[in-house]
């Protein structure tokens, strides 16, 4: 492994984080606030440590795969590192644990805070949290692909490292083509949002912010009690319709549009997710109704804002639910498990590979009938590779692996069930809010400086799904 190669391309991922430092710093100064001078300095340290390597370093003619997954890891930890500088310098609520906390909550669109006062905060501030989010729900790494040189073999060595293969299957381009597709589908779908929710009343700043914290299935707000602040159900509902698009496979939101096959009205697997989430709304909503807590509509209402925020991990709130009946709870925590879909900007396990899950159980349910038959699994009428079955199945134990060590890890530090289990869900599942003290209009600041450290670390394994950081592990022994 070439480490200059790695810094090179580590170095471009500073430089895009510079831009909207810069942004933010533009907005700090146009409003003449006090927070310009952190956002202008961090700016300045991102523009250094970016150039400064690509002047020193020879060109890259190929990215091999170990240093595109070198890349791609260090490149996440490093832009977490890059974007607390603002907070650490700005002060306030932000240690050093809660502004590493909220950078890696932020990039990896998680949406857990430690914030008990959001709105004293400058804009300059928000608009930078509301960034991170952007620029981490389509992949730093990806947004980068569309500005690399014409390197033989880089682009598509950072792709592969950065999308799944499942997610891969709908894909049936080349990595600059679909870094494009994204980028196009991210953007328009920001710029969307951002007019409606300002035609239906909300500021400028705070539709954008929203935005760009819906399409990246992020969930920070503006406002110390997210969209509740706002109580208004068309915001709510606008909301609601780009957190279930953010969720599904950007790909084929992209087909859809341009109208080609196979598309979202075609495939099996979005009905079955589309499906679910229905069936978990109603669900919940005749529960909180029959409880007597809301009435029909608002039982209705509730529970579909709550249902498809957690679906998609983005994490907005327009009440507390850890309030509600236990029912209501573990229906919430399995959508929080869950997650969406495959190639879209959202977290979790997601939706395709419990799909895959069954279509293997399945086929080995055929197979103890037909021993001598021969089967194979489908998604949308596409065989799936032995491969990605075995990744899948292994993928799936190492996720409930991980959150159950984190969850006895919070335990030990004296944090009650509750909490300590939804919050290692909800933060390897990249969603944010939990129960218990953590609950939807809640935050994590009560929580050790230890917890902090650990949930962060948890995050960003979600992020990255866990697979990547372990295959770092083999090159780097490999090469030992």
């Amino acid at each position: 492994m070439r480490k200059e190669a790695v810094i090179k391309y580590i170095s471009y991922v500073i430089l895009f984080n510079a831009v909207f430092l810069y942004v933010s710093a533009f907005i700090s100064f146009f409003l003449s606030e006090t927070s310009f001078v952190p956002l202008f300095y961090s700016a300045l340290v991102c523009t250094i440590l970016g150039l400064f390597p690509l002047i020193f370093t020879e060109k890259i003619e190929e990215i091999r795969f170990s240093e595109g997954l070198a890349i791609s890891v260090f490149g996440w930890f490093i832009t977490c590192i890059v974007g607390m500088l603002p907070y650490v310098m700005w002060g306030g609520e932000f240690t050093f644990v809660n502004a590493l906390f909220e950078s890696v909550s932020g990039y990896t669109t998680t949406g857990s805070t430690i914030l008990t006062e959001i709105e004293s905060l400058p804009k300059g501030i928000l608009f930078w949290r509301s960034s991170t989010h952007w620029i981490g729900g389509m992949g730093v790494i990806l947004f980068v692909l569309l500005i690399l040189p014409q390197a033989r073999g880089s682009r598509s060595s950072l792709y592969k490292t950065e999308v799944s293969n499942l997610s891969r299957m709908n894909f049936k381009t080349k990595a600059r083509q679909i870094g494009r597709i994204i980028s196009i589908v991210y953007i328009s779908l920001t710029l969307l949002q951002t007019i409606i929710l300002w035609w239906l009343g909300m500021t400028f700043f705070d539709a954008i912010c929203h935005s760009m914290s819906t399409i990246a299935t992020g969930g920070f707000s503006t406002k110390n009690t997210s969209m509740a602040f706002y109580n208004n159900f068309w915001m709510e509902l606008t909301v609601v319709v780009f957190m279930v698009l953010s969720s599904l496979h950007f790909g084929m939101l992209y087909v859809t549009i341009i109208g080609k096959k196979p598309n979202l009205f075609h495939s099996k697997s979005v009905r079955a997710y589309i499906l679910l989430i229905v069936i978990g709304v109603l669900a919940i909503a005749y529960k909180l109704y029959d409880e007597n807590l809301y009435s029909l509509v608002e039982s209705l209402r509730h529970s579909l804002f709550q249902v498809t925020s957690l679906v998609s991990t983005t994490g907005f709130a327009t009440v507390d639910t850890s309030v509600w009946p236990i029912f209501a709870i573990i229906i919430l925590i399995y959508f929080t498990i869950q997650g969406s879909m495959v190639g879209s900007t959202a977290g979790g396990f997601k939706f395709d590979r419990i799909y895959l899950f069954f279509q293997i159980l399945k086929k080995q349910l055929r197979l103890i009938i037909h021993p001598q038959g021969i089967f194979a699994s489908k998604i949308d009428d596409e065989i799936v590779d032995k491969g990605i079955e075995l990744q899948t199945l292994n993928f799936l134990v190492l996720y409930i692996f991980t959150f159950f060590i984190v969850t006895v890890i919070l335990t030990f530090m004296d944090i009650d069930g509750l909490t300590a289990f939804s919050a290692s869900i909800a933060s390897i599942a990249n969603v944010g809010p939990g129960f218990g003290s953590i609950g939807s209009l809640g935050n994590y600041s009560a929580l050790p400086t230890a917890a902090k450290y650990v949930l962060s670390v948890e995050m960003l394994l979600g992020r990255l799904e866990i697979m990547n950081i372990l295959a770092l592990f083999l090159v780097f022994g490999r090469n030992r």
